[in-house]
């Protein structure tokens, strides 16, 4: 069941201020992008240009991220990895096929993140370019204030996606009506560029000009990007508001501006930006205030969608665990905020120009689009919905035909995307493999849950029982601690009251109901009690807070006021294997040299907490 929200117009607003930034700023370069590859820039060519734009828009954001995609929700969790935790749900799924969907889903979240370094940059470029028509003298200063703008969104990050929300949302509703305003105007003075409404211009350009078409539909993708990341923020304000938010505001007013550019570029070639030549001169210097205002905001969903894809690649054990904050329904990552600045700063001082960036800007994104529509397909052939699944499979061709387009982009800046998708699918593939052999290498040597009370008892005498409470702490239902092991066969001691909890993490945000403890007192005759619990991955694991609850339900639990909590690790030892499988473990073992101790992340106290480790080869 999902997690439902309030949809009234304060989530409204909200989604506005951080969901749909990316999406409703692309008028400031898409059309302009779209008609730079055009052999000429007749009327029919423009009108053709902008039906390939709006429909390109209504079926990949309307139909299926809107239509689609925000119905499929991990418990309202949203975003491409979401949707893969519930194609792997499917029991009917093989373990070969999950790992294949799982390598998918990989590229996919690799190259939206990848495309995160982008979109920020060319996002507050294309706004203070503006400056160079309202004061050409300023032109030197477009970069520096590009930079510096980045730099104070970056900054706010730590406040979260809600109080953002709440601060943005109201300027982007005045960016839509400046937007939507001055497209109106335009397309009062010629009501013909109406006709560019009709997808068949769309099918006579390309009838007339095939390649430069296919070309500009490359260019067209970049009126999309920021869709996945609309998919990734669901999860902050609910599929209603984010709905109503593009039904009532974002689709309306993009709708009216790219037919206001179409009716101003009908009529001849304009000097400089198409957006900016719907706008009057002595509204110009507002204009460019509330558009960088805007581009700011359009970096904020994919600043927002990236901290969720990393937070839930971690809880899914597809990256090392991020330390973070939750603020609100969302989550702040200090070190992915940190990492992605200078990466942006980086790429906004090299490229200098939005121009530069579109040739770069619009491939990975594309390849995250065909991704989450391949496993949308997946789970709606599983699941027999053929009505969704016809729509869902032509807009996938629609997708595949604007990636084949944006293949020459490669060229001309693509590679840079791609590369950090790349390194970034490899980096999650050696996290992933590592850690599940290393999980099946430690369960392996633990022993079963309900083998440990008769070792003790078998033991007996043999065994030195000081006083106190111990309490383990491990993540498997089935499966002791392995300290457990170390204690009993090794050290062949064991506090007189020992307590073995499991925390198991779902694949789901919140474990709700499943959240109560299970207390198993069997070996409550030799001092030993195991409790199990389950959390979901939004959740927070705080083993004392679990023990109070698990004592409400078994008086006979030890308290743990003066327990010992103890935590098992594993020092892995690879089994000599080949080149590819050694450079694998190098990469895991590097992150897993930087991930926080699970000891970090637990509220328990540092002055009782013992780590207990054992080195472990791993093939």
């Amino acid at each position: 069941m999902s997690r439902t929200r309030a949809a009234g117009p304060a989530a409204v607003v909200g989604a506005l201020g951080v969901v749909f930034g990316d999406i409703g700023t692309s008028p400031l370069y898409a059309l302009e992008a779209v008609l730079r590859s055009a052999p000429e820039e007749s009327r029919a060519v423009v009108y053709g240009a902008t039906s390939t734009v709006i429909w390109l828009m209504v079926c990949v954001v309307g139909v299926l991220y809107v239509r689609l995609l925000l119905r499929e929700d991990n418990h309202g969790d949203g975003g491409l990895l979401a949707l893969l935790t519930l194609v792997r749900r499917d029991r009917r799924t093989s373990a070969r096929t999950r790992v294949t969907l799982t390598v998918l889903g990989m590229v996919g979240a690799a190259a939206f993140l990848g495309d995160s370094l982008i979109t920020p940059g060319i996002s507050v470029l294309s706004a203070v370019e503006g400056l160079e028509l309202a004061a050409p003298a300023l032109s030197r200063f477009v970069v520096p204030l590009a930079v510096a703008v980045l730099v104070a969104l970056f900054l706010v990050q730590r406040r979260g996606t809600q109080a953002i929300g709440r601060w943005f949302g109201p300027v982007m509703i005045c960016w839509f009506a400046l937007s939507a305003g001055v497209g109106l105007a335009a397309i009062l003075r010629h009501p013909e560029a109406l006709l560019a409404l009709s997808p068949h211009w769309a099918v006579l350009y390309f009838a007339q000009h095939p390649h430069a078409a296919f070309i500009s539909l490359g260019a067209a993708v970049l009126a999309v990007t920021g869709a996945e990341a609309l998919y990734a923020d669901m999860g902050h304000f609910g599929r209603r508001a984010v709905t109503r938010a593009w039904l009532l505001v974002v689709m309306p007013a993009l709708l009216l501006t790219y037919l206001g550019q179409a009716a101003v570029l009908a009529r001849g070639p304009v000097t400089g930006s198409a957006f900016y030549a719907l706008v009057p001169s002595w509204l110009a210097l507002p204009a460019v205030a509330v558009a960088t205002a805007a581009t700011v905001i359009a970096s904020q969903a994919v600043i927002s969608g990236t901290f969720t894809v990393v937070h839930q690649a971690g809880r899914l054990r597809l990256l090392p665990p991020a330390h973070g904050r939750l603020r609100g329904p969302g989550v702040y990552l200090p070190v992915v905020n940190w990492l992605l600045l200078p990466g942006v700063i980086l790429l906004v001082v090299g490229f200098g120009s939005s121009a530069a960036l579109a040739s770069a800007y619009g491939l990975a994104v594309t390849v995250t689009i065909t991704v989450t529509s391949l496993l949308l397909v997946v789970r709606l052939a599983r699941e027999r919905r053929r009505g969704a699944l016809l729509v869902a499979v032509a807009v996938l061709c629609l997708v595949l035909a604007v990636l084949a387009a944006n293949l020459p982009k490669i060229r001309t800046g693509g590679w840079l995307p791609l590369l950090v998708t790349a390194g970034l699918a490899t980096v999650m593939y050696a996290w992933w493999t590592g850690r599940a052999r290393v999980r099946a290498a430690t369960r392996e040597l633990a022993l079963p849950i309900g083998a440990v009370a008769p070792q003790v008892r078998a033991r007996g005498g043999e065994l030195v029982r000081p006083d106190g409470t111990a309490v383990f702490l491990g993540h498997d239902h089935e499966r002791a601690p392995l300290a457990v092991r170390m204690q009993l066969e090794n050290e062949r001691s064991l506090h007189r009251k020992v307590v073995i909890l499991c925390g198991r993490t779902m694949d789901r945000p919140a474990a709700g109901t499943d959240s109560t403890p299970v207390v198993d007192a069997a070996g409550a005759d030799v001092g030993v009690w195991v409790v199990r619990v389950s959390i979901g991955y939004d959740d927070v694991f705080r083993p004392r807070e679990v023990l109070a609850a698990a004592a409400a339900v078994e008086p006979g639990l030890p308290d743990d006021a003066d327990a010992a909590y103890v935590l098992s690790e594993a020092r892995v030892a690879p089994a000599s294997q080949g080149v590819a499988s050694r450079a694998r473990w190098r990469v895991y073992r590097l992150l897993d040299r930087f991930t926080s101790h699970p000891a970090d992340l637990l509220d328990v106290p540092d002055a009782t907490t013992m780590i207990v480790g054992r080195r472990i080869r791993v093939r």
